[in-house]
């Protein structure tokens, strides 16, 4: 049974955003990957309202002390296996507010995070690449082929010996006169 759900959540992983205070850039490019330009369903990525059906929280901005208790709620509601990407640079280490009075950092403060998308704003491509890389470290690495009698190893050949040039003059000739 555990195939079958791994399976389903690479072909189709659903997906929260979070916005934990950021200045909007990164929030208007993960619109941008809804539109038709980038068109992440062809990746089977649903964005979806709701941490219960969730996969993927998507977390931008950084952490301020008012939001840490609500992202960590939203996560908890999410079903295992669940996954954290952070998205720009606010999310991976807090950006240019880190160290202010209300700000307690990067997402990594708060959750476990599994893919850090640096930009600020990262490109809607780098979020593709991101989260298309994520589910690649999911589905784990390719297992090796069995080799078929059709397959048999092939004997390896040597190539022909290098075919000598000949030589360049190196002498050079004085002009007649």
């Amino acid at each position: 049974m555990t195939n079958i759900a791994t399976w389903a959540r690479l072909k189709s992983p659903w997906v929260i955003h979070f916005n934990s205070g950021a200045c909007n850039g990164c929030d208007i490019e993960i619109v941008a990957l809804l539109t038709p330009k980038y068109d992440v369903e062809r990746f089977g990525i649903k964005l979806e309202p709701s941490p219960r059906h969730a996969d993927v929280l998507l977390v931008t901005g950084s952490v301020t002390k008012q939001c840490a208790d609500r992202l960590k709620r939203i996560y908890d509601q999410m079903p295992q296996p669940k996954f954290v990407v952070a998205i720009g640079a606010c999310a991976c280490s807090g950006g240019v507010f880190q160290g202010t009075y209300g700000v307690l950092g990067g997402v990594d403060k708060v959750l476990p995070v599994n893919a850090y998308i640096p930009g600020c704003p990262p490109r809607p491509e780098a979020l593709i690449d991101g989260v298309v890389k994520l589910l690649n470290a999911i589905k784990g690495p390719p297992k090796p082929k069995k080799a078929t009698k059709e397959e048999a190893p092939k004997q390896e050949t040597l190539p022909p010996p290098p075919v000598e040039a000949a030589p360049i003059p190196t002498e050079v000739k004085p002009d007649a006169q």
